[in-house]
C-alpha cells in the first residue's frame, strides 16, 4: 500500500518535475509568432545586461513586449529564487501562436476580405552560468 493520500503523492510526483528555472510569459501578445520570434533568436544564448541592450535599441515592435518578459523573468529569479543578477543569462525562449482574430474588411461590390490580427504567447527562460 502506498504511504499518504493520492493528492500527497501527486504533489510530489509533480514536484520532481517541476522546472526550477526562473521564467516569465506574456499570453496572448498582439504580435505574430514569427515576429516575435525573430527578436527571440538574437536574445538566446545571450547574458542579461547584453540582451536588454539589444532589445533597447531593437527598432521592432515585438522587441519592446520581449524586454517587458525579459524583466519580469529576471525579477522573478532575484525576488522569488534569490539567483545573482549579474550570473543570468537567457536559456531558452518561446514563441507559439495564439489565437486569432478575424476581422473582415469591406470592399467593392459587397465583397469582404478577411483580415487576420494574430496572437502569440512568448515564454522566456533564465538560468545562471
Amino acid at each position: 500500500m502506498a504511504k499518504g493520500h493520492r493528492t500527497q503523492l501527486k504533489k510530489d510526483r509533480n514536484e520532481e518535475f517541476y522546472d526550477r528555472r526562473p521564467q516569465a510569459h506574456h499570453k496572448f501578445a498582439r504580435v505574430s509568432d514569427s515576429k516575435a520570434r525573430i527578436v527571440l533568436e538574437q536574445i538566446k544564448g545571450k547574458d542579461v545586461g547584453q540582451a536588454l541592450g539589444i532589445l533597447k535599441y531593437s527598432p521592432r515592435y515585438a522587441s519592446y513586449l520581449v524586454k517587458k518578459v525579459l524583466k519580469s523573468a529576471v525579477a522573478n529569479a532575484e525576488n522569488n529564487l534569490d539567483m545573482d543578477v549579474s550570473q543570468l543569462f537567457v536559456e531558452d525562449v518561446l514563441a507559439n501562436q495564439g489565437p486569432t482574430l478575424k476581422r473582415i474588411k469591406a470592399r467593392a461590390q459587397g465583397r469582404a476580405y478577411r483580415i487576420n490580427k494574430r496572437t502569440s504567447h512568448i515564454s522566456i527562460f533564465l538560468n545562471e552560468r
